[in-house]
């Protein structure tokens, strides 16, 4: 749960944006200039966070009134290697806090979902942290070293699968499906697409953060719609926004149903910290992707 420590919510004097260079943390620094903040980016080639001396320059490069959005990462996490690389790099981060510390307002870790385990019912921010992934041990472990270490306001938002125009990553789901039909090339779901998954646009996770910087807040918020599609109804979702018609095909499945093939939230946590706040729906989050991506055109 959040509690603000700004409730009427006011922009920091300047945002700065650890791993901007990637799709959320970008998006995240988008929608702050857009609200007339300055934003400082910081990508590898500002800061390599996995150096020794990556501490000292991070915190030179901060000052009074900053409020920072750490979302730098090595990821999916996928080996012992990368969740040591991404301790370091998580650790960097924290200590240069640790020595600008009065002079940061907030800061926003962006976490993932991966935290929890899977339930039959509902997951909310009060179901017990429980990672079955090396990427849900790196989150777990950067939420915890963060809460002990950072002596400033901080939050965590934890997103679901996100999707949108410009990800650059490429796996299975709206983003895949999308460039597939793009390319008139047919659409192959794992079994008959029957997952049930919560899927986020990047916007609403954009805008989720900002406010969350800017309320000050801190804790913890799932960044989920409460809504669950199966792969099958996005794919044809997204095959119904292109001209010419894109088969969409089954396959033997190889392994087991991802998360029992059911993973639902419950977004109440984000209704009552924001009231105002609306999730877009798929439909209309695959229009938008579509139109960012192509136009409107195939």
């Amino acid at each position: 749960m959040l509690e603000h420590g700004d409730v009427e919510g006011s922009s920091p004097d300047r945002l700065v944006v650890i791993g901007a260079g990637g799709f959320v943390g970008g998006t995240i620094a988008d929608i702050a200039e857009k609200d007339g903040v300055e934003v400082l980016r910081l990508g590898r080639s500002d800061v390599d966070l996995t150096s020794q001396d990556a501490p000292e320059k991070l915190a030179g490069l901060l000052r009074p009134g900053d409020a920072i959005v750490a979302a730098a990462a090595s990821a999916p996490v996928k080996n012992l290697d990368m969740l040591r690389d991404n301790i370091v790099l998580f650790g960097n981060i924290a200590a240069a806090v640790q020595t600008r510390a009065k002079d940061i307002v907030h800061v926003l870790n962006v976490s993932s979902d991966a935290i929890y385990a899977d339930e039959p019912v509902p997951l909310t921010e009060e179901t017990p942290a429980a990672p079955e992934s090396y990427h849900g041990i790196m989150h777990l472990a950067r939420e915890v070293h963060m809460k002990t270490v950072v002596p400033v306001p901080l939050a965590s938002l934890r997103p679901t699968l996100i999707y949108g125009a410009g990800d650059p990553h490429n796996g299975y789901g709206p983003n895949k499906f999308r460039r597939q039909a793009a390319a008139g090339e047919e659409i192959v779901l794992f079994g008959e697409g029957e997952e049930r998954r919560d899927h986020v646009l990047i916007d609403d996770v954009a805008d989720l953060a900002w406010l969350m910087v800017k309320h000050r807040s801190t804790g913890a918020l799932n960044a989920v719609t409460g809504d669950v599609s199966t792969f099958r109804q996005i794919a044809e979702l997204v095959v119904g926004l292109f001209p010419d018609p894109v088969a969409i095909k089954g396959s033997q499945r190889t392994g087991p149903m991802p998360h029992n093939g059911y993973r639902p939230f419950d977004n109440k946590a984000v209704s009552q910290a924001f009231p105002d706040f609306r999730f877009t729906p798929i439909e209309e989050g695959l229009k938008r992707a579509h139109m960012g991506e192509f136009g409107g055109d195939s």
